[in-house]
């Protein structure tokens, strides 16, 4: 089943998350062009490996963008960034700064920002499916980190030390 599918801001079925495998992006992006909410997506990584989750995400993110040059991200949530990765034959630039470990922020030409919720690897696919869907929702007032904690998924989105060992390798089964 396509996203486009799916009535805006509904949640994706049990099957799509339980087909994922690891390395796979799983994105949703808002559908409007007006871009009214705080976030214009959400992105669930499946690790904290910067280097495995990133081409995927940038891939998705071109072909429904366009060329992605930079990324920010918090450097303390995520394990040995790099300044720069070559992705899809193209330099992308990663720049550490205190965005949030609940938010991404991807770059697209010189100055068209986008800013994704991060769902935590170890979320519950119930969670994360919930967090997904609300982050896409033109009329959301609330920031990455309060969808967070309304959807069960905790506080911060990356606690790389207090994460199962068992979620590294995808999500749970429901």
């Amino acid at each position: 089943m396509a996203e486009t599918d799916l009535p805006h801001g509904a949640e994706l079925p049990d099957a799509f998350h339980a087909s994922v495998r690891a390395g796979t992006a799983l994105l949703r992006l808002e559908t409007t062009r007006a871009r009214e909410g705080i976030l214009d997506g959400a992105w669930w990584p499946r690790s904290h490996d910067i280097a495995a989750e990133l081409p995927g995400l940038i891939s998705a993110l071109t072909e429904h963008l366009g060329p992605v040059t930079r990324v920010g991200l918090d450097a303390d949530t995520w394990e040995s960034l790099p300044s720069r990765l070559v992705i899809d034959d193209r330099v992308i630039h990663i720049d550490s700064f205190p965005v949030g470990d609940d938010t991404i922020l991807i770059t697209r030409g010189e100055q068209d920002y986008f800013s994704l919720l991060v769902v935590p690897p170890h979320a519950t696919p119930a969670a994360a499916r919930a967090a997904m869907a609300r982050a896409v929702r033109a009329d959301n007032p609330d920031q990455a980190r309060q969808i967070l904690i309304d959807t069960g998924t905790g506080g911060r989105a990356h606690p790389i030390t207090e994460r199962p060992d068992t979620e590294q390798d995808g999500p749970a089964p429901d």
